[in-house]
């Protein structure tokens, strides 16, 4: 026999005051307070607290900062109690939708002109990551993005960019040009021997198929380093 109290409070049980559901649907989701919208994504608590507890202790923890949550890995939000792989996962994709459409919103495609407009598009997918991540921008001749992409995915001491799998995305992209990108963990935003060796193996591979490489851009904190900017492309 299963004991009731051994299972999740669902949202039907909780009291009226404490179903951010209805409470969006009636007033709206501006009406939400953080904890509330926390706990529609977690959809259910325990047996000892609501799921709108469980979002008022996690977010508490946190000192109410929504961007220490949105940076905190599976295994990190696996440490708070009452919070499985599945509610992890499901807080974990909702902030990468946000990201995205952050990224990328609206139907016009963006234009790159500048370092900036890459900081733009790219920071929130590369500021404040543990771990090293390459990116790669793809243009057209207008210099509006078509793509992005991350090419791969690193620990703290780096990541491998591979030119044969960026220049195959570039020309299944019809790409004109693209700009590269990747974050520094450690917050130096200086570039290294290896960055510096890259770049220029990636211009020189982009003049034969005639798509250039019009940057690479370091994202360290809050911070970026252009090889635009400082004249080394």
């Amino acid at each position: 026999m299963n004991n009731h109290y051994d299972q999740h409070i669902s949202v039907k049980h909780w009291a009226e005051e404490d179903r951010p559901r209805e409470k969006l649907a009636a007033q709206g989701r501006r009406s939400l307070s953080d904890a509330e919208l926390l706990a529609i994504i977690i959809a259910s608590g325990s047996r000892t607290e609501t799921a709108v507890e469980l979002s008022r202790r996690i977010l508490c923890s946190l000192d109410n900062d929504l961007e220490q949550l949105a940076n905190l890995g599976l295994a990190e939000l696996l440490k708070f109690k009452g919070v499985g792989t599945a509610k992890a996962v499901s807080i974990i994709a909702a902030f990468e939708l946000g990201r995205r459409r952050a990224g990328l919103s609206g139907k016009e495609l963006p234009k790159i002109a500048s370092s900036n407009d890459v900081s733009a598009l790219l920071g929130m997918s590369l500021n404040d990551l543990k771990h090293e991540e390459f990116w790669v921008v793809f243009m057209n001749r207008a210099n509006k993005v078509v793509a992005r992409e991350q090419i791969s995915k690193g620990g703290q001491a780096g990541t491998i960019a591979d030119p044969k799998l960026i220049f195959k995305r570039a020309l299944e992209f019809n790409a004109a040009s693209i700009i590269l990108a990747h974050n520094h963990p450690s917050g130096n935003r200086n570039p290294s021997k290896a960055d510096i060796d890259l770049t220029r193996q990636m211009i020189d591979a982009g003049r034969v198929l005639d798509i250039a490489v019009l940057d690479h851009v370091i994202f360290a904190g809050n911070s970026i380093y252009s090889f635009a900017d400082e004249g080394i492309i």
